[in-house]
């Protein structure tokens, strides 16, 4: 192969650096007949146009991804999505994860703790620790990371109007297992806008949700650099129905509104925006998946650069979690989900994500049983070590149809984003309902497809079959609400009563000023405040949103 002098400038540079300090995981790699794997395809003559549009990875524009080695020099990071019943319950079911080689954890919350409710509150009844764990104070996140040692892992967090809150809980239980702040790793979702698009657990009106979210990244950017403070989702904008442009574009929108946020509040760019990180959804079409990832990471190294001047490399990356796509599985045939999610996988992979869940085959009836969990899990990793496809960089680079694919999402998005910003912004849009009317109807237009048999599901619109057996499914039993409400009334018999309603009476005085609002919550976790009382206590000062 011809090299040119920026390939050249490339392998002496950027590799090598890389290299020598992370070397790659393995001193050669080969196809099953023995012939060496190339690190990196790159055209005969590299022209100005494929600098510009492709460039090389872990360089502007990262099209082709955000490290010089992608998965040569690691895998990404296998998560499991995972948190239900009680805090001991999805305990034993993380440390069994960790047993069967996931890298990550995940957390899921209840929906009470997701809306910032106590499980003894009357609006929590019937609902506490069925699609997530209940965590109520500080004790059960005590519980929920036992005998896993916090500087060894990495967590992420799907809580987004609490984060604030579930993010305090976790420092101090980090703090009580002697770790300090600045050694934990791991994401906190906390992307309250999409909640108002797409999925509905908030809490505040947008305004003051956005402060508490510019207050995270304030305290963290200090206190926690190694932890990521926000994961900008477009996971469920796919799952409430868009098309791959639309959760691209809404998504990108989102990130620049938060970017533009914590710059008026006098933050400074390249030092929050190296901690900014994505969420995106991994659905059934391979090659437009592949396209939507590679355009969207391209998109935001522009959007940083040109429209907010970052100089900082790490500011322009676009890193980012996947998780298959959740709207996707069917309760009939379950065990065809296996190969949906296989296909999802594989194009997060081929799209070149930093961290990856596979959904279980059982997750369209209940939530997954461990032989689910871990056939999911087992997913990921014959991808990993068996497919071939993490020892060569980007290998759909080039292709006509990818290129042409990753341009037309690109343009699209960018359309969408220009409308946007024509309307006042992302806030403005939410208020007048403009996104999620896009959304709506994209998923309107979809389910018809299906119904005219334009678009297969197979088991649901054809290859039909009827099923006797219904497989085994994990339940919640009701007791499970009674056992949680007594251990939070024992924790409050327990506790300081009196410091508690100090640090609680603080924290609201607070919340009516300017000031950084994580100190004061961490003191009221640390005395075992209820995150329901401390969202009480921000309700009073902030309101409530209405849709």
């Amino acid at each position: 192969m011809k090299t040119d002098t920026p390939f050249t400038d490339w392998q002496e540079n950027e590799l090598a650096k890389s290299i020598s300090r992370f070397p790659e995981r393995r001193e050669k790699f080969t196809t099953h007949g023995g012939a060496e794997v190339q690190r990196l395809a790159v055209p005969e003559e590299i022209d100005n146009k494929y600098l510009t549009e492709l460039g090389f990875p872990g360089k502007y524009p990262y099209t082709r991804g955000v490290q010089p080695t992608m998965y040569r020099g690691r895998l990404w990071t296998m998560r499991q999505y995972a948190g239900f019943s009680t805090a001991a319950e999805s305990n034993k079911r993380y440390r069994y994860l960790l047993d069967q080689g996931t890298t990550g954890l995940s957390v899921a919350f209840d929906l009470p703790t997701q809306i910032g409710y106590d499980s003894d509150d009357a609006i929590s009844s019937g609902e506490v620790g069925k699609v997530g764990v209940a965590i109520d104070t500080m004790a059960d996140m005590e519980t929920l990371f036992s005998e896993i040692p916090l500087d060894k892992i990495s967590t992420s967090m799907t809580i987004n109007s609490p984060a604030i809150v579930l993010l305090a809980m976790y420092v101090a239980v980090a703090e009580k297992q002697g770790v300090s702040a600045d050694k934990l790793r791991g994401t906190i979702q906390n992307d309250v806008l999409k909640e108002y698009i797409a999925r509905g657990t908030y809490i505040f009106p947008p305004r003051p949700s956005l402060r508490l979210i510019t207050n995270i990244f304030q305290w963290c950017s200090s206190n926690t650099p190694s932890f990521n403070t926000i994961s900008i989702s477009g996971y469920h904008i796919r799952e409430a129905g868009s098309t791959a442009a639309q959760e691209v574009a809404f998504t990108l929108a989102n990130g620049m509104t938060y970017v533009q946020t914590a710059l008026d509040a006098g933050l400074e760019l390249d030092v929050f925006a190296r901690r900014l990180a994505f969420f995106f959804n991994a659905h059934n079409n391979l090659l437009e998946e592949v396209a939507k990832f590679r355009a969207a990471r391209r998109m935001w190294a522009k959007i940083m650069q040109d429209h907010f001047g970052a100089t900082n490399p790490a500011s322009k990356m676009l890193r980012f979690h996947t998780q298959t796509a959740g709207a996707s599985l069917t309760a009939q045939q379950v065990n065809n989900n296996i190969v949906r999610v296989t296909i999802q996988a594989l194009a997060a992979v081929l799209g070149g994500t930093q961290s990856l869940h596979t959904n279980s085959r059982d997750e369209a009836l209940s939530l997954p049983t461990e032989e689910s969990v871990r056939i999911a899990l087992r997913t990921q990793q014959i991808i990993a070590h068996e497919s071939g496809v993490a020892d060569t960089i980007d290998p759909f680079a080039g292709s006509y149809y990818i290129e042409e694919l990753t341009n037309r999402i690109e343009a699209e998005a960018e359309d969408l984003i220009a409308k946007i910003e024509d309307k006042g912004g992302v806030v403005a849009c939410i208020e007048d309902g403009f996104i999620q009317r896009q959304i709506e109807n994209a998923a309107y237009e979809y389910q018809k497809d299906i119904e005219s048999k334009d678009r297969i599901i197979v088991g649901v619109n054809e290859f039909m079959i009827e099923e006797d057996q219904k497989p085994e499914l994990l339940r919640v039993k009701p007791e499970v609400e009674e056992a949680q409400v007594a251990n939070l009334r024992r924790v409050k018999q327990e506790r300081n009563n009196e410091l508690v309603a100090k640090r609680l009476s603080e924290l609201r005085q607070c919340a009516g000023t300017d000031q950084n609002l994580m100190e004061p919550i961490l003191a009221a976790v640390r005395s075992y405040a209820s995150l329901g009382e401390i969202c009480k206590e921000l309700r009073s000062v902030f309101g409530e949103y209405r849709d």
